[in-house]
């Protein structure tokens, strides 16, 4: 008979059994516990899918604000260097046109913002200029429910700002993009 010591009795083990089992629950405790972050990006609301060709209408030169931003990221607003924190005053101007200047929008319904951008353009530039057009539209609104209402526009009534968007419509066209480069 084999003799056996009591080093040899008194090895300890760890009973690994159990170990899948808590690395199991940990693991659909994380997925649970998890907030998945999304993505934000420009909320924009497109037209509906038609197969009909578009209606190609004529548009007055003058009622069109047409943006270009190249692949070096600089702006061309109606055939004139801008910079981008110059932007929302002078779009404001041109939608509302307090001066009934002839080569601004005959009103703010008529307005249409034209947005193009070369391939090149970054993501930050472009979404900077959206941004900046969009404000010019929302301190637009504010100023309109201001002067009927006496409040900003998040404060009027759903009847309050139907009307005011009805009164200065949001209408920012963007093209398709160029290739990278070209707008230079």
């Amino acid at each position: 008979m084999a003799r056996t010591s009591t080093r040899d009795r008194m090895k300890n083990e760890i009973n690994a059994g159990s170990m899948a089992d808590i690395a199991f629950l940990l693991l659909i405790f994380f997925l649970v516990t998890t907030t998945i972050v999304e993505d934000k990006g420009v909320l924009v609301k497109l037209p509906p899918w038609s197969e009909e060709p578009p209606d190609i209408t004529k548009l007055k030169t003058r009622n069109v604000y047409s943006v270009l931003v190249n692949a070096d990221d600089q702006l061309l607003v109606r055939g004139e260097e801008m910079k981008v924190s110059e932007l929302r005053d002078n779009a404001k101007i041109f939608i509302k046109n307090p001066q009934k200047l002839e080569n601004m929008a005959e009103n703010p319904k008529k307005a249409i913002i034209s947005m193009k951008n070369d391939r090149g353009t970054k993501y930050e530039t472009y979404l900077e200029v959206y941004n900046e057009l969009k404000a010019a539209y929302n301190e637009l609104r504010d100023e309109e429910a201001n002067a009927k209402h006496g409040k900003d526009y998040d404060y009027c009534t759903k009847d309050q700002r139907t009307a005011i968007r009805m009164a200065i419509p949001l209408v920012i066209s963007e093209a398709e993009p160029t290739s990278f480069g070209e707008e230079n």
